[in-house]
């Protein structure tokens, strides 16, 4: 059985929000209409706490796009974002979710952040999204949502490391693009890694 993983599309993530992917909120619509092609529906929600290990602010002298170790981890900082239970980590208000089957949280401790919906970035941490897809039948996944380059992609190479058959739905996401060209060469990486990469319309026309 297939599902759909929505990965954080929060308003922090969109145009105006503290960590702003160029053209986020462009993805809503089309994620809207995948969701009416899946009956089995997750999605992943960064929820940081304030003190979070990955945010410059709480590094005296240090800025976004700096890197850092972070317990044994190499560690881009960010801005302050998606801080639990803050406007900015909320679900974009324009997402649909009535057909959500659960919500899985992420980058919740302070000392390690967590790209993929599946695991810790020092894979220390397990969200549950695994076991919880197996436990459902779920044998195949697409994933869609924010950003590209970060959150989709390790969750996508996460999902293929845990067995799933994984499609990844390239214009249901935006890239941070630190640089020009992030979103490319994540898209090669998923790839080659052993996803397939399709566009929406493949989903919504023919199939």
């Amino acid at each position: 059985m297939k599902a759909l993983i929505i990965v954080d599309v929060q308003n922090d993530f969109i145009p105006g929000g503290a960590l702003a992917v160029n053209e986020g909120d462009q993805i809503v619509p089309v994620i809207n209409e995948l969701q009416q092609k899946f009956d089995f529906i997750v999605a992943t929600q960064d929820w940081h706490p304030a003190e979070h290990g990955s945010f410059a602010a709480n590094h005296s002298q240090k800025s976004v796009g700096e890197f850092i170790d972070l317990n044994g981890v190499n560690q881009i900082l960010w801005p302050v974002h998606c801080v639990q239970g803050s406007k900015g980590a909320e679900f974009h208000p324009d997402l649909k979710n009535d057909k959500w089957k659960a919500i899985f949280k992420k980058g919740t401790h302070r000392k390690v952040d967590s790209y993929s919906g599946f695991f810790d970035n020092n894979k220390q941490g397990d969200t549950g999204l695994s076991a919880y897809l197996k436990e459902n039948d779920i044998d195949e996944v697409f994933v869609c949502g924010l950003a590209t380059d970060y959150c989709v992609k390790f969750t996508v190479l996460d999902a293929i490391s845990e067995g799933f058959k994984t499609t990844m739905i390239a214009d249901a996401t935006r890239a941070v693009n630190i640089n020009e060209n992030d979103y490319i060469h994540a898209i090669e990486e998923m790839a080659q890694g052993g996803a397939k990469v399709v566009l929406a319309e493949e989903i919504l026309y023919f199939s």
